[in-house]
């Protein structure tokens, strides 16, 4: 299929899933990002095929077709196929442009960009224990890169996507974690490689800041879902919506006593959007729902009871080796939104509809049914 043939109409950013459709045009109305500083603009990403890489390319897109802000999105993508099937035919209405190639060196785009989002990384726990060399270069000669063709662009903002595990294991009497908070990360555990490779990149991002007065803002994120997660992914919380939608038992193979803060994926790409135009160069926020506090074990018991019509429960079946699955030591971690709040922004979508519009989102025929 060719998704570039041009058509008269605007194409709907999400035409095949209602609750994403709805979460981008709520987004806008929510208004707490200035849409109206892209106006005319350009924007690079990277990681756009991903789950928030495509999401805020939908973002832009609706905004243009909404509140005709004109900005122009250039998408660094691996694969057409890929492409094509993340974004369809929205290829057709010429304010989004693929890029082919990867972060392993600079990309050539010979049009000015005014922003550039840097989401590409590895996702998958097992592949941080597999592949951990991978992992660090691609995290860190991946930012590299896109670092340097920020500065060659002279762009006006650079949004680095990073993550809750730049915190590693927490004390036990450390509360909300706040930017400041530094953690502990055992350097010789290949599966550090993530959360090293992100604390060097970080560093990174800020002596680009200091030394070549590029405008870096860090979103560090928790763990985030909700609408446009597919079926088939790997994560827990796409498990546990799965197990759901096909009435089978949770089955945790560990206690489950990790603790952790959530976000719901339309209030996370607000919150990106909001630190990339209105964040401190230089600086780091956290993007959490702070009401979402939970741990695997309860949120798994979560799901059971707001899926009650599945009948299904939770158990446990723990293994001899449990580390091959990549699993964070066991931790209660839970982010301060607080500096992010300062910004104008707050969360919209708690932890039962973020599991009810995830589900509806992955089973549209179901959809009803949850929601």
């Amino acid at each position: 299929m060719d998704y570039r043939q041009k058509t008269d109409a605007p194409v709907l950013e999400s035409p095949q899933d209602a609750v994403l459709q709805e979460d981008l045009e709520q987004l806008l109305q929510d208004g707490m990002v200035p849409f109206e500083l892209l106006k005319n603009k350009t924007v690079f990403v990277t990681g756009a095929t991903g789950l928030l890489g495509s999401q805020i390319i939908k973002a832009l897109l609706c905004s243009n077709r909404v509140l005709g802000t004109n900005t122009r999105i250039f998408a660094l993508v691996r694969s057409e196929q890929k492409a094509g099937q993340v974004f369809g035919g929205l290829l057709s209405r010429g304010d989004l442009q693929l890029v082919y190639g990867d972060v392993s060196k600079v990309p050539e785009c010979a049009h000015d960009i005014d922003y550039v989002i840097h989401g590409a990384s590895a996702t998958s726990s097992r592949y941080f224990v597999t592949n951990p060399v991978e992992t660090i270069l691609t995290a860190v000669n991946g930012t590299a890169n896109m670092l340097a063709f920020a500065k060659q662009k002279q762009a006006k903002g650079f949004l680095y996507l990073s993550s809750l595990e730049v915190y590693g294991t927490p004390s036990q009497d450390a509360g909300l974690i706040a930017e400041s908070y530094s953690g502990y990360i055992d350097p010789l555990k290949v599966r550090s490689s993530y959360s090293e490779g992100k604390r060097m990149v970080e560093c990174l991002c800020a002596s680009y800041t200091a030394e070549y007065d590029v405008p870096v803002k860090i979103a560090r994120l928790s763990q985030t879902f909700g609408a446009g997660v597919t079926y088939d992914d790997g994560r827990v919380f796409a498990e546990f919506a799965r197990c759901a939608l096909e009435k089978k038992d949770i089955v945790l193979h560990t206690k489950g006593q990790t603790v952790r803060s959530y976000c719901y994926t339309k209030d996370a790409v607000a919150a990106m959007l909001l630190i990339l135009l209105k964040g401190e160069p230089g600086g780091a926020y956290n993007v959490t729902n702070m009401d979402t506090k939970i741990s695997i074990a309860d949120m798994a018991q979560l799901v059971c009871d707001t899926f009650d019509k599945a009948g299904i429960q939770v158990t446990f079946d723990m293994p001899d080796d449990v580390e091959s699955f990549g699993y964070n030591p066991e931790m209660v971690i839970a982010l301060d939104s607080t500096k992010l709040a300062s910004l104008g922004w707050k969360p919209t979508v708690g932890l039962k509809e973020m599991f009810t519009r995830l589900a509806a989102s992955m089973k549209p025929d179901s959809a009803a049914e949850w929601r």
